[in-house]
Protein backbone atom coordinates (compact mmCIF):
# COMPACT_ATOMS: atom_id res chain seq x y z
CA UNK A 1 0.00 0.00 0.00
CA UNK A 2 1.18 3.52 -0.64
CA UNK A 3 2.78 5.84 1.83
CA UNK A 4 0.23 8.56 1.07
CA UNK A 5 -2.16 5.70 2.62
CA UNK A 6 -0.11 5.68 5.20
CA UNK A 7 -0.26 9.69 5.56
CA UNK A 8 -3.63 9.93 4.88
CA UNK A 9 -4.43 7.33 8.04
CA UNK A 10 -2.33 9.50 10.20
CA UNK A 11 -3.18 12.54 9.62
CA UNK A 12 -7.26 11.91 9.71
CA UNK A 13 -6.68 9.08 12.96
CA UNK A 14 -5.42 12.20 14.73
CA UNK A 15 -7.84 15.26 13.71
CA UNK A 16 -10.58 12.51 14.47
CA UNK A 17 -9.51 12.31 18.18
CA UNK A 18 -8.68 15.50 19.02
CA UNK A 19 -12.26 16.68 17.78
CA UNK A 20 -13.87 13.99 19.40
CA UNK A 21 -12.22 14.32 22.41
CA UNK A 22 -15.43 15.78 24.33
CA UNK A 23 -17.63 12.93 23.01
CA UNK A 24 -14.99 10.12 23.96
CA UNK A 25 -14.86 11.50 26.94
CA UNK A 26 -19.17 11.82 27.42
CA UNK A 27 -19.23 8.02 25.77
CA UNK A 28 -16.69 7.01 28.72
CA UNK A 29 -18.96 8.32 31.29
CA UNK A 30 -22.28 6.74 29.77
CA UNK A 31 -20.96 3.34 29.56
CA UNK A 32 -19.26 3.53 33.04
CA UNK A 33 -22.82 4.62 34.44
CA UNK A 34 -25.08 2.37 31.98
CA UNK A 35 -22.67 -1.04 31.80
CA UNK A 36 -20.32 -0.57 34.79
CA UNK A 37 -16.19 -1.50 34.12
CA UNK A 38 -14.19 -2.04 32.07
CA UNK A 39 -15.33 0.88 29.86
CA UNK A 40 -13.08 -0.74 26.86
CA UNK A 41 -13.16 -3.73 25.70
CA UNK A 42 -10.04 -4.97 24.08
CA UNK A 43 -9.09 -8.26 22.01
CA UNK A 44 -6.67 -9.88 19.64
CA UNK A 45 -7.41 -9.73 15.69
CA UNK A 46 -5.36 -10.81 13.48
CA UNK A 47 -3.88 -8.02 11.19
CA UNK A 48 -1.73 -7.53 8.22
CA UNK A 49 -0.52 -11.10 6.99
CA UNK A 50 -2.28 -12.58 10.18
CA UNK A 51 -0.30 -11.16 12.68
CA UNK A 52 -2.26 -10.30 15.73
CA UNK A 53 -2.51 -6.94 17.37
CA UNK A 54 -4.74 -5.70 20.14
CA UNK A 55 -7.78 -4.04 18.79
CA UNK A 56 -10.38 -1.68 21.20
CA UNK A 57 -13.61 -0.99 20.79
CA UNK A 58 -16.26 0.83 23.75
CA UNK A 59 -17.99 -1.99 25.54
CA UNK A 60 -21.49 -2.46 24.40
CA UNK A 61 -22.15 -5.49 25.80
CA UNK A 62 -22.99 -6.55 30.05
CA UNK A 63 -20.94 -9.64 31.37
CA UNK A 64 -23.82 -11.44 32.48
CA UNK A 65 -23.44 -15.64 32.98
CA UNK A 66 -25.71 -18.23 33.40
CA UNK A 67 -26.06 -20.19 36.48
CA UNK A 68 -22.40 -22.36 35.63
CA UNK A 69 -20.58 -18.68 35.77
CA UNK A 70 -20.36 -19.32 31.20
CA UNK A 71 -20.77 -15.67 29.49
CA UNK A 72 -24.62 -15.82 27.92
CA UNK A 73 -24.55 -15.81 24.12
CA UNK A 74 -23.77 -12.05 22.86
CA UNK A 75 -27.25 -11.43 21.60
CA UNK A 76 -28.63 -11.71 25.20
CA UNK A 77 -25.65 -9.62 26.66
CA UNK A 78 -26.45 -6.54 23.84
CA UNK A 79 -28.38 -3.84 25.80
CA UNK A 80 -30.45 -1.52 24.11
CA UNK A 81 -28.01 1.12 24.82
CA UNK A 82 -25.21 -1.09 22.99
CA UNK A 83 -27.50 -1.12 20.07
CA UNK A 84 -27.63 2.35 19.74
CA UNK A 85 -23.41 2.40 20.14
CA UNK A 86 -23.27 0.26 17.41
CA UNK A 87 -25.75 1.61 15.26
CA UNK A 88 -24.11 4.97 15.18
CA UNK A 89 -20.64 2.83 15.11
CA UNK A 90 -19.68 5.12 18.23
CA UNK A 91 -18.44 2.10 19.58
CA UNK A 92 -15.92 1.97 17.14
CA UNK A 93 -13.73 5.24 17.91
CA UNK A 94 -11.04 3.65 20.19
CA UNK A 95 -10.07 1.94 16.82
CA UNK A 96 -8.43 5.41 15.34
CA UNK A 97 -5.79 4.48 18.23
CA UNK A 98 -5.05 1.28 16.28
CA UNK A 99 -4.79 3.17 12.79
CA UNK A 100 -3.04 6.37 14.30
CA UNK A 101 -0.66 3.00 15.89
CA UNK A 102 -0.23 1.65 12.41
CA UNK A 103 -1.94 -1.55 13.53
CA UNK A 104 -5.07 -1.16 11.16
CA UNK A 105 -5.73 1.04 8.35
CA UNK A 106 -8.98 3.79 8.00
CA UNK A 107 -9.99 1.13 5.01
CA UNK A 108 -9.72 -2.25 4.98
CA UNK A 109 -11.28 -5.23 5.50
CA UNK A 110 -12.50 -5.74 8.79
CA UNK A 111 -10.24 -7.59 11.78
CA UNK A 112 -12.37 -10.51 12.14
CA UNK A 113 -11.52 -13.02 15.13
CA UNK A 114 -8.42 -15.04 15.35
CA UNK A 115 -10.14 -18.19 15.80
CA UNK A 116 -11.44 -17.92 12.20
CA UNK A 117 -8.48 -17.96 11.17
CA UNK A 118 -8.09 -21.35 9.85
CA UNK A 119 -11.38 -21.51 8.57
CA UNK A 120 -10.18 -19.32 5.15
CA UNK A 121 -10.09 -20.06 2.31
CA UNK A 122 -6.96 -19.43 0.43
CA UNK A 123 -8.35 -16.75 -1.85
CA UNK A 124 -10.45 -15.87 1.09
CA UNK A 125 -7.10 -15.63 3.68
CA UNK A 126 -5.97 -13.32 1.05
CA UNK A 127 -7.92 -10.25 3.15
CA UNK A 128 -5.06 -10.49 5.58
CA UNK A 129 -2.77 -9.05 2.29
CA UNK A 130 -3.20 -5.17 3.47
CA UNK A 131 -4.29 -3.98 6.44
CA UNK A 132 -7.56 -4.39 8.26
CA UNK A 133 -9.87 -1.41 8.33
CA UNK A 134 -12.44 0.77 10.91
CA UNK A 135 -14.55 0.33 7.91
CA UNK A 136 -14.21 -1.47 3.71
CA UNK A 137 -15.70 -2.61 0.97
CA UNK A 138 -17.72 -4.75 2.41
CA UNK A 139 -19.34 -2.51 4.85
CA UNK A 140 -20.59 -0.13 2.65
CA UNK A 141 -22.46 -2.94 0.46
CA UNK A 142 -23.83 -4.37 3.15
CA UNK A 143 -22.13 -4.46 6.43
CA UNK A 144 -24.10 -7.29 8.08
CA UNK A 145 -26.54 -7.94 5.92
CA UNK A 146 -24.65 -9.79 3.25
CA UNK A 147 -23.58 -13.33 4.27
CA UNK A 148 -19.62 -14.42 5.35
CA UNK A 149 -18.50 -15.25 1.57
CA UNK A 150 -19.94 -12.19 0.12
CA UNK A 151 -18.50 -10.30 2.65
CA UNK A 152 -14.72 -11.94 1.50
CA UNK A 153 -15.11 -12.21 -1.78
CA UNK A 154 -15.65 -7.83 -1.27
CA UNK A 155 -12.93 -8.15 0.63
CA UNK A 156 -10.70 -9.32 -1.60
CA UNK A 157 -11.83 -7.31 -4.52
CA UNK A 158 -10.49 -4.51 -2.15
CA UNK A 159 -7.52 -5.92 -2.02
CA UNK A 160 -7.06 -6.03 -6.25
CA UNK A 161 -8.49 -2.90 -6.78
CA UNK A 162 -7.06 -0.37 -4.18
CA UNK A 163 -6.47 3.10 -5.31
CA UNK A 164 -6.21 5.90 -2.86
CA UNK A 165 -9.31 7.45 -4.52
CA UNK A 166 -10.88 4.05 -3.69
CA UNK A 167 -10.22 4.94 -0.23
CA UNK A 168 -11.66 8.33 -0.40
CA UNK A 169 -15.05 6.67 -1.89
CA UNK A 170 -15.41 4.27 0.55
CA UNK A 171 -15.15 6.84 3.71
CA UNK A 172 -17.67 8.97 1.81
CA UNK A 173 -19.91 6.10 1.51
CA UNK A 174 -19.07 4.92 4.96
CA UNK A 175 -20.51 8.48 6.01
CA UNK A 176 -23.73 7.96 4.50
CA UNK A 177 -24.06 4.13 5.83
CA UNK A 178 -23.77 5.57 9.32
CA UNK A 179 -26.06 8.64 9.29
CA UNK A 180 -28.97 6.56 7.78
CA UNK A 181 -27.72 3.17 9.77
CA UNK A 182 -28.38 0.80 6.96
CA UNK A 183 -26.95 -3.13 6.97
CA UNK A 184 -26.63 -2.66 11.08
CA UNK A 185 -28.22 -6.36 11.85
CA UNK A 186 -27.89 -9.65 10.27
CA UNK A 187 -31.54 -10.77 9.12
CA UNK A 188 -33.25 -9.33 12.13
CA UNK A 189 -30.61 -10.64 14.54
CA UNK A 190 -28.56 -8.49 16.96
CA UNK A 191 -25.39 -9.64 16.20
CA UNK A 192 -23.41 -11.61 13.42
CA UNK A 193 -23.79 -15.25 13.44
CA UNK A 194 -19.82 -16.55 13.74
CA UNK A 195 -17.88 -17.65 10.71
CA UNK A 196 -17.40 -21.49 10.62
CA UNK A 197 -15.92 -21.64 7.37
CA UNK A 198 -17.50 -21.99 3.75
CA UNK A 199 -18.05 -25.27 2.02
CA UNK A 200 -14.77 -24.33 -0.20
CA UNK A 201 -12.46 -23.67 2.71
CA UNK A 202 -14.02 -27.04 4.11
CA UNK A 203 -13.20 -28.92 0.88
CA UNK A 204 -9.43 -27.76 0.60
Amino acid sequence: MSVIKRIFDIVVSLSALLLAGPILLLLVLLIRIKLGSPVLFSQQRPGLNGKSFNMMKFRSMTDDRDEAGELLPDGNRLTDFGRRLRATSLDELPGLWSVLKGDMSLIGPRPLLVEYLPLYSVEQARRHEVKPGLTGWAQVNGRNAISWNEKFKLDVWYVDNYSFWFDIKILCLTVKKVLITEGISPNGQDVMPKFTGSKECKDV
